[in-house]
């Protein structure tokens, strides 16, 4: 067989794999159902106008996991021939020549070729993240992008490594798209506030009026990107807001009246608005590095309550995009709450969450939930969101408050609710498998949601009332099993607010990114209400996205080869006939000369016998 065809074959049957592998690669979000969710078909708005594609961690590694520059090849080599003629015998000439040899092969060799391994591998890697923001982009067509903090791998890295890395985020990663304008996040500057004054709040735009919106990237600061309180410092903050963006920012979009859907006549009531709040979470914990940044991320949460409508203000949400996720028991995610500090008392080290009076202060403060059933709005809040990162494992939670006890007569309407929810379901055994395969009973449910039994509401002793505790649980969840009693339908009646950390898109956790959704429902409540929605996928792990390009590289080098070889196998050909041609004609001649001179002869004798014959 020529070599042509072999190669020929071998591209041939691998082209099958590399059409399914790579169509799937780069259609994977029409495979995979990466979609943002979409207003019911009871509503005119065909697609949401608020569309967020949120990516979490994605850690661009640098120097810090490469050889440092400037270090030698091949260490084991660099005093060996000093060391041997310094060397007093031969045999001692042969042990470190021994020893080097011995290095050379099981340390330096290997160690070379892991660190090419490595900066082929960020490579990859970048391009592997670029190729997620790329796809889902086209695919889903969001309004907005923003990257929930740890956008890059350290916060201990030098300016330049830290720059070099910003250049390969928007270079590579996040290329054609840039940060959002200081302008923009800063708005227009106050009349007699001084310019150096932090102020917030003074940029307000038309919901889906800016195009430039889409191309724009909102990027949260992480522990990665600056620090946690004990390292956070103003040199880091000012690197990271040159580089990305304002640590502390926020934003309110108003609704046009043509978003609103069937509210075609103009009100003189404010119009419905989504505001975007952008929080650096790093340091609302103490003690910290720096004094001054965190007052200024307090002032800027004082900003954020001061500013907001009121709670009884339905047509009002709020998304909070921040990095750090709130406080949660253990065992409600894969992190547990962990604190370290460093022992000097300059700061936090670590931490897996917020504290749990951090967290109050954002659920009580910025959402204005509350556990007293007295309290403005009874307590049960703003309308909004809560989106972070850093946990890479991601977990999707409810938080809720609890209250004082429930009367007997709103029990006994809890528990109808709960038998109509379980009677709504489609199947006994689907609420069984999410609720965990339990079979607690509306009744149980009853007995355990009465913060009272009866023979306490007939006595007279009053008991003492509890602090409002607040609480965590997966979402979504089934019927109700425990006593925290957290339901999952319209009469729920518990403050609560859904909180979402987003599963990390590094490879390593298959590449996940967020979609969240937000339109106006003016049908709903008095005066129409904001809906939240959000929906998750992965592409897979980073090794798919190297094996399909590899096997496509590989074919594409068979192809190629095979018609390199096919074309010096066909002019070989062409040469090889040019130089045999005159003597094959030569040949030719002869063969023929010798195959006319027999039959000469012949027709000579004949001739002779027949003049014999006529002699005789």
């Amino acid at each position: 067989m020529q070599l042509s065809r072999l190669l020929f074959c071998i591209a041939f049957l691998l082209a099958p794999v590399c059409l399914v592998g790579t169509t799937w690669l780069y259609l994977y979000p029409l495979f995979h159902g990466c979609a943002f969710p979409v207003p019911p078909s009871s509503s005119t708005l065909p697609i949401a106008p608020f569309r967020l594609l949120a990516l979490g961690d994605p850690q661009l590694e640098g120097d810090s996991s490469l050889p440092k520059p400037g270090t030698p090849v091949l260490p084991s080599l660099r005093f060996l021939a000093e060391d041997l003629r310094r060397a007093a015998s031969w045999n001692r000439r042969k042990d470190l020549i021994s020893d080097a040899a011995r290095r050379l092969v099981l340390k330096d060799v290997p160690k070379w070729f892991e660190g090419k391994r490595k900066i082929v591998d960020l490579w990859g890697n970048d391009y592997y993240l670029a190729h997620i923001v790329r796809s889902l982009r086209w695919w889903t067509q969001p309004s907005h992008v923003a990257v929930l903090g740890d956008l890059l791998g350290s916060q201990w890295v030098s300016d330049g490594e830290f720059e070099r890395r910003a250049e390969r985020y928007w270079g590579r990663v996040f290329k054609g798209m840039e940060k959002v304008p200081d302008a923009v996040m800063e708005g227009e500057p106050e009349k007699g506030v001084d310019e150096e004054t932090k102020s917030w709040g003074r940029t307000v735009e038309a919901l889906g009026a800016d195009k430039s919106w889409e191309s724009r990237v909102i990027n949260i600061a992480g522990n990665h990107d600056v620090g946690y309180a004990g390292d956070m410092s103003e040199a880091r903050i000012e690197r990271f807001e040159r580089a990305f963006g304002k640590a502390h920012w926020d934003i309110v979009f108003n609704l046009p009246q043509d978003g609103l859907g069937s509210l075609d006549e103009p009100t003189d009531i404010a119009p419905p608005a989504l505001r975007l709040i952008i929080l650096n979470s790093m340091n609302l914990d103490t003690p910290a590095l720096s004094e001054t940044l965190q007052r200024q991320t307090y002032d800027f949460m004082n900003h954020v309550i001061g500013t907001a409508r009121p709670v009884t203000d339905k047509t009002h949400a709020t998304i909070l995009l921040t990095h750090i996720p709130l406080h949660k028991e253990s065992g409600i995610c894969v992190d547990s709450p962990f604190f370290s500090f460093y022992q000097s008392g300059s700061g936090v080290k670590e931490q897996n969450m917020l504290s749990e009076h951090a967290s109050k202060i954002i659920l009580e403060g910025i959402f204005g939930l509350n556990g007293n059933p007295e309290a403005a709005g009874q307590g049960f809040g703003r309308r909004g969101i809560i989106l972070n990162g850093h946990d890479h494992e991601g977990c999707d939670v409810m938080h809720y408050v609890s209250r004082p006890g429930l009367s007997k007569g709103h029990t006994e309407t809890l528990t109808e609710d709960i038998k109509a929810g379980i009677a709504n379901t489609s199947s006994a055994s689907d609420m069984d498998e999410m609720a965990g395969n339990t079979t607690t009973s509306a009744d149980e449910v009853k007995d355990e949601c009465t913060s009272t039994s009866d023979s306490d509401s007939d006595s007279n002793l009053e008991p003492e009332p509890t602090p409002p505790q607040w609480h965590a649980r997966r979402y979504p969840f089934g019927p109700p099993n425990e006593p925290s009693c957290i339901y999952p339908h319209p009469t729920y009646q518990k403050p609560q607010i859904r909180e979402i950390t987003l599963r990390s898109m590094m490879g390593d956790f298959s590449g996940y990114a967020g979609f969240l959704s937000a339109w106006f429902d003016p049908r709903a409540g008095a005066a129409g209400e904001w809906k939240l929605e959000f929906k998750t996928c992965g592409v897979g792990v980073q090794h798919w996205w190297w094996a399909v390009h590899i096997v496509d590289v590989v074919a594409l080098a068979f192809l190629g080869l095979g018609v390199i070889v096919w074309a010096v196998e066909m002019v070989e050909g062409l040469l090889d006939g040019d130089d045999e041609g005159p003597e094959k004609t030569a040949k030719n001649e002869r063969l023929h000369t010798s195959n006319r001179r027999p039959d000469t002869a012949t027709t000579g004798s004949n001739r002779r016998v027949d003049t014999t014959k006529r002699r005789v």
